[in-house]
């Protein structure tokens, strides 16, 4: 099997960001060219130049940098693959996912190109996802939202796969609360999850649903 372009530059980016690198420097293909170019044009990096170095092209990227009166802070980026050499994954425009209520981005492969989720549902084509994209400022205080939905499966490690109201479905592990208060949690409850804004695929079983709480 090859090598996943899209995860190298993926993870390129993601170490250099976490070391705290100004510069990172990535092979220059045509796919990567255009995703550093919608990386480039939503502010997730400062500016971007083509070196060349033996016959060879590499893209040089300037990570973004944020300041206050404290001194300099960075912003934090999260990139996650999601489509895979040996596991693709489709969508249509009506179901492309959205990342932090639209304030992330999903990169797509379609027919017209390399696209973002927002330009995918303007022109009103699926793809390939590629991967989620977002930003975190260091110091922001993580918001989440409460979901009510069905325990579908369980799955090891204490793990469940959950339908939420709105048809999404996720991963979702239990809470401390409910672990230490001896509550089941089996196929066809009932429950509430507590999920992060910044990563919707899993969340935290906070409460069962009893059935006289879903009739009220």
């Amino acid at each position: 099997m090859g090598r996943d372009t899209i995860a190298d530059i993926i993870t390129s980016i993601r170490n250099a960001d976490m070391d705290r690198k100004v510069t990172v420097r990535i092979a220059s293909t045509n796919i990567t060219e255009n995703i550093v170019k919608i990386l480039l044009r939503e502010g997730f990096i400062e500016n971007v130049r083509k070196h060349q170095e033996s016959n060879k092209y590499f893209l040089v990227l300037t990570l973004r940098h944020r300041r206050n009166r404290k001194g300099t802070y960075r912003t934090i980026l999260n990139l996650k693959r999601i489509s895979r050499p040996g596991l693709r994954i489709y969508s249509n425009y009506q179901r492309i996912p959205r990342i932090l209520g639209g304030m992330g981005i999903v990169i797509l492969s379609t027919s017209r190109g390399i696209m973002t989720d927002r330009e995918a549902r303007l022109e009103r084509i699926g793809g390939e996802i590629l991967c989620y994209i977002w930003g975190v400022l260091p110091g922001m205080k993580e918001q989440k939202w409460i979901h009510e939905g069905l325990i579908t499966e369980s799955l090891p490690n204490g793990m469940f796969r959950v339908r939420l109201d709105n048809d999404n479905m996720i991963l979702g592990y239990v809470s401390g609360k409910i672990r230490r208060s001896f509550i089941r949690i089996l196929p066809g409850d009932r429950v509430k999850i507590e999920v992060s804004r910044y990563d919707s695929t899993k969340g935290r079983i906070i409460y069962r649903i009893r059935n006289k709480d879903s009739n009220n």
